[in-house]
């Protein structure tokens, strides 16, 4: 059976697809600073840590922050300077208060725009950070905040005489934590730092993970390599297998023999679910043949072919199309519906046939 509303969903899907390239990370930093700032960026080796800290009493002793912020600099291979006459590439602005309160729409979108938005509600101790480039301040900024919204209230319960200062040692405590270093070397395209840290010993797999989403979000091709030998750790590999979707087509036979070959399903489901983000963001149909296969073996499990029928419905291909209708027949002579495993497989089905059934008439 054909589906009958292709007239009026095939405008809302090319514009979906549009939005959805506009959106990804990886493009939009390609597309953010202009090719001067570019240059400046790739120059940063010292960081101005322009600290201030205020209470309900008024400005404080910022001086533990800003060496929290220097330190934490550090791991990224930075320098800090704490004063605006010592010679500096970027300044790091990092404002901590008591009470902070939201103070309009975020200049880079995201949730801050609703009107439930965490950003409008939150009245307790937060530090906000944004940097200038040259000058000029830049579209990025980033908050981190305590575990406690009443400042006043945690103080009596810690047992800490000034609610302000108590406060701000927990902020620095957050900031001790929070992973700005990594997220500012991902800002800058510094991607040999994070490769750098990526390769140390000392570094946790929970800094790992978060590298290879950076870099991947980078679409750092540079990092193919090390994010193969990531593929090896089976807590690292479905991160690297993401990451690897979002950079070049020599991922493609990688991703191609993984899907196939790993015994572990999960690394099936992530390479599947990579081919679709690689075909789709590079127009490569070479990745539909693959997917079909697998789509179409009798052995592959319900999880991972559900992967694969979201996959090429991103790279919307007529050869996808009979494939598709046919496990559809098969899917919905399956009653079973407290299988959620199934109804997710029906959904991503039914999606993909409308992403390809309407693709070769109107392109």
């Amino acid at each position: 059976m054909r589906y009958p509303f292709r007239m009026v969903v095939v405008p809302i899907l090319f514009s979906i697809f549009a939005l959805s390239l506009l959106a990804s990370p990886g493009l939009a930093y390609r597309e953010y600073f202009t090719p001067e700032q570019r240059v400046q960026l790739e120059k940063i080796q010292t960081v101005f840590v322009d600290v201030l800290a205020l209470t309900d009493k008024g400005t404080t002793d910022s001086a533990p922050l800003v060496d929290t912020v220097a330190q934490r600099l550090a791991e990224a291979g930075y320098k800090a300077v704490r004063s605006s006459e010592q010679a500096h590439d970027v300044v790091l602005r990092v404002k901590c208060e008591q009470r902070k309160t939201w103070e309009g729409t975020a200049v880079t979108g995201g949730d801050a725009d609703l009107p439930d938005a965490p950003s409008r509600l939150w009245k307790g101790p937060a530090c906000q950070l944004t940097y200038l480039l040259g000058g000029m301040k830049i579209k990025w900024q980033k908050e981190v905040r305590t575990e406690f919204q009443d400042a006043v209230a945690a103080a009596q319960a810690a047992q800490a005489p000034d609610a302000g200062r108590h406060a701000m040692t927990k902020l620095q405590e957050a900031l001790e934590k929070y992973e700005f270093p990594l997220l500012l070397a991902a800002e800058w395209g510094h991607s040999d730092r994070l490769l750098k840290l990526l390769d140390s010993s000392d570094t946790t797999q929970a800094r790992k993970l978060k590298i290879i989403a950076l870099l991947g979000d980078m679409q750092a091709d540079e990092a193919m390599p090390k994010l193969k030998e990531a593929l090896k750790d089976r807590d690292l590999a479905r991160q690297a297998l993401s990451a690897i979707g979002n950079l070049g087509r020599d991922g493609i036979p990688l991703l191609v023999e993984l899907m196939n070959t790993s015994p572990q399903l999960e690394v099936q489901t992530a390479a599947a679910k990579s081919l679709g983000q690689l075909g789709g963001l590079h127009g490569d149909a070479s990745v539909v043949l693959p997917l079909l296969a697998k789509l179409q073996d009798p052995k592959t499990d319900w999880t991972v072919l559900t992967e694969v029928a979201w996959a090429l419905g991103k790279i919307p291909d007529k050869r996808s199309i009979q494939p598709l209708y046919d496990l559809d027949k098969k899917l919905q002579a399956i009653r079973d519906p407290d299988n959620m495993t199934l109804k997710k497989l029906k959904e991503a089905v039914f999606w993909s046939i409308k992403q390809c059934d309407t693709w070769d008439q109107y392109s």
